[in-house]
């Protein structure tokens, strides 16, 4: 029997993708290549559109530094059925915005049959603070890492949580060019370096999947808001594709034991990745195996990180429909040249 063709597919986060860059926008992207995979391995980024998700047995969720660990041969994903998941809400968020997260989460339990904890509110407000590279990339900062940390414990410990939410309140008053930049389609998700901190910090500390949904007070009614960046004009919360992937994300386990289930570095066939935007850990740790890199060039970013200063070896495609057409073949055990007019003859070794 082959062994499952598996992908890891990569847009890394608040690098104003062209695609992945917004809410959800990647998630056709997602759905198509689990189509000619057999697993699919991704990140929250790539899948979380606000209310919009689209689960599939074969896509597994996995958070960004959980990702980079699983790429370093360090972790490996146990698969679940169901994760119960554990809801920390950031002490900073007003009655009325809580409730609103609440009933989300209630919602989940009645009609998709989530099972969630208690929720747990922080001791502290955890003072999240935006930034922006020179480069226009978003990060971030948290200003009560303690509080966050002890919040997600007491989930753990006293409510039994294998995943944690985490909802912290996001400050409003972010420069308005670059919202509306965003809100038409051209500009950086400034919001996702420091969402990207928040969860970091949780699975690096316990070891558990993690997620962020930002709580933020509704904006007004924009008819000029571009069709890749509507998802987040749906609602009052982010939450609900949140925790529809934590629900089924995989477990992260640092034993190799002789478990036919678990997957592990060596078990990727493919990586596929933005053509500048290779300068991650998780596809620097894929570059110095035997897996295949593929970089797309339709898919620009605001940094410029290619293969080639790095000395990676990649077949490089315009789109990811390209990309599509490469995984089928290496699924397949074809060779690619083999689907080009033109074969060059075998040549003689000296």
């Amino acid at each position: 029997m082959n062994k499952p063709f598996t992908t890891v597919l990569i847009v890394p986060t608040g690098i104003g993708a062209a695609i992945g860059g917004y809410a959800g926008d990647a998630l056709p992207v997602a759905r198509a290549m689990a189509q000619v995979c057999d697993r699919l391995i991704t990140h929250p980024n790539v899948l979380n559109g606000a209310q919009l998700y689209w689960p599939r047995d074969n896509i597994y969720y996995v958070e960004g530094y959980g990702l980079d660990k699983f790429a370093a041969g360090q972790w490996g994903l146990q698969p679940v059925r169901q994760n119960k998941v554990g809801l920390l809400l950031d002490s900073a968020i007003e009655p009325e915005l809580r409730l609103r997260h609440l009933q989300v989460a209630d919602a989940t339990r009645a009609t998709l049959g989530l099972e969630l904890t208690d929720y747990v509110i922080t001791d502290a407000p955890l003072d999240v603070e935006l930034r922006t590279s020179s480069s226009g990339a978003s990060w971030g900062t948290i200003g009560n890492a303690a509080s966050l940390l002890r919040g997600a414990e007491k989930l753990i410990t006293q409510a039994g949580a294998e995943a944690i939410a985490i909802v912290a309140r996001f400050p409003d008053d972010m420069d308005a060019v670059q919202l509306d930049n965003y809100r038409q389609g051209t500009g950086v998700d400034h919001l996702a370096g420091a969402e990207a901190v928040i969860s970091h910090l949780i699975v690096r500390q316990f070891k558990i999947p993690a997620a962020h949904a930002p709580a933020l007070s509704p904006i007004p009614v924009d008819p000029n808001v571009a069709p890749r960046a509507a998802a987040e004009e749906l609602g009052y919360t982010f939450l609900p594709c949140v925790l529809v992937g934590l629900s089924r994300a995989p477990q992260f386990v640092t034993n190799r034991n002789n478990s036919s289930n678990l997957i592990w570095a060596d078990h990727i066939d493919a990586v596929v990745i933005p053509a500048n935007a290779c300068g991650g850990s998780a596809v620097m740790s894929f570059s110095d195996s035997p897996t295949t890199i593929i970089t797309v060039a339709e898919n620009s970013t605001k940094i410029k990180v290619p293969p080639e200063p790095l000395g990676m070896k990649t077949i490089r495609v315009h789109s990811y429909l390209e990309a599509l057409g490469v995984l089928a073949a290496c699924r397949a055990g074809i060779s690619i040249n083999a689907l080009r007019p033109k074969i060059q003859s075998l040549r003689r070794l000296s």
